[in-house]
């Protein structure tokens, strides 16, 4: 989880500070921004998702070297599940607590026109991207290490379109 909360904070940076640097009362230049950091935070994202793996691949090897029968008590499998696991829960952490925050504005969802389901929506959509991330965190620790590199292309561009789905 503190490798998506280090990739979440770099994507903020870039796109705190390319939005400051354009100009502000363009619409159509700041929906591309916005775009844009959606896609910073994602490829950011899978790059710290590769460095989780390198780190504990280290200390897979760290393990397997003190343990008495020359193997590690963890497999790969069960650290790809526990780390796609964590990247999820706390981007649903953070999915949750934004609607959260939008609840206790002024007025109420679904009164003007909006859809009454919001919340429930919000839900499902926030459990789904969870076990994405799960799923995905498997499939990218898999691939690297069987070294299919489609596979990781794969998880990235899923990942990719994910995010600008949801985005519309």
């Amino acid at each position: 989880a503190f490798f998506w909360l280090v990739s979440l904070l770099l994507a903020s940076l870039i796109w705190f500070v390319s939005v400051h640097l354009s100009d502000r009362e363009d619409a159509k230049l700041q929906y591309g921004l916005l775009i844009f950091g959606a896609a910073v935070s994602v490829l950011l994202q899978e790059v710290f998702r590769f460095a989780y793996f390198k780190l504990l691949k280290k200390a897979d090897e760290g393990l397997a070297m003190i343990s008495e029968d020359g193997r590690s008590p963890i497999s790969l499998r069960q650290m790809a599940y526990v780390s796609g696991l964590s990247f999820g829960i706390i981007s649903g952490v953070f999915s949750v607590i934004n609607i959260l925050a939008d609840s206790i504005g002024p007025g109420i969802v679904g009164i003007h026109g909006d859809s009454p389901y919001y919340f429930i929506t919000s839900a499902f959509l926030t459990m789904a991207l969870v076990l994405l991330h799960t799923f995905w965190g498997v499939i990218f620790f898999d691939a690297c290490e069987k070294r299919h590199y489609w596979c990781l292309g794969l998880v990235v561009a899923s990942h990719l379109l994910t995010s600008g789905l949801v985005s519309l």
